[in-house]
């Protein structure tokens, strides 16, 4: 049986000492298979951002437990010395603006993380051009970012995350910017992504347009998560 993608158990954060401490996380705890697309929702403060945080080891939790496809990274301490490599091999990030470098074209946007993290000049660019295909942008490998409509600068942001086969994905408020249209054409292409790299996807979002395509959610409260199953509808 295949592990987990991700499992957090009773993962907290604590802001701050003493009377001015805040909880951001109370004990959470959530799992999510490879191959999955599930939401991630709630009010701003609820800790949304903050659990994305911890899972893309970018602050230290506080207590509790996580795991990555079985191997636990974080039990009350970090238990990964390379924080940095784990970052760039394993989890892929796709944020609400693309943040793409302006001075690159799109294929070597995508290909700058393959080659830091050793991968051969051709070799990543190769893979920058599979991607960009795949998500019918390869028409656009030579453009320059300022060329790029939104969406498809969301496409390419998509293309980036992909490009070190990361088990994982943590997508904050990927369709913010985007028109309805748009932001159910980004479901879409996550959904797929998902499905043909088993590649594990948490998306932040607020957005009412894409919450009914998810299978499950997991609402966060107060620093607390409650999932429920979702309506799982087509994009």
């Amino acid at each position: 049986m295949n592990e987990p993608a991700i499992h957090i158990e009773n993962l907290t954060k604590r802001y701050g000492e003493g009377d001015t401490a805040v909880d951001a996380l109370k004990g959470v705890n959530m799992t999510i298979n490879p191959g999955e697309v599930v939401g991630l929702v709630g009010p701003s403060g609820s800790g949304k951002s903050t659990l994305l945080k911890c899972l893309g080891a970018v602050i230290k939790p506080t207590s509790g437990k996580m795991q990555l496809g079985g191997q636990t990274i974080f039990e009350n301490t970090w238990k990964i010395n390379d924080l940095r490599t784990l970052r760039r091999d394993r989890i892929g990030f796709i944020f609400q603006a693309p943040y793409l470098i302006p001075f690159l074209d799109v294929t070597d946007n995508i290909a700058l993380l393959p080659m830091l993290a050793g991968v051969p000049n051709t070799q990543a660019r190769i893979r920058a051009r599979e991607l960009l295909d795949a998500l019918d942008v390869g028409h656009r490998a030579r453009a320059q970012v300022s060329e790029l409509s939104g969406g498809e600068q969301q496409r390419v942001s998509i293309a980036r995350a992909l490009a070190n086969h990361p088990p994982i994905i943590l997508a904050d408020e990927p369709t913010a910017p985007l028109d309805s249209e748009r932001a159910l054409t980004v479901v879409r292409i996550l959904n797929r992504m998902a499905q043909q790299y088993q590649t594990a996807i948490i998306v932040v979002t607020h957005d009412e347009k894409i919450i009914p395509t998810f299978k499950r959610i997991y609402h966060i409260r107060d620093g607390r998560t409650y999932e429920e199953a979702g309506e799982g509808r087509d994009a």
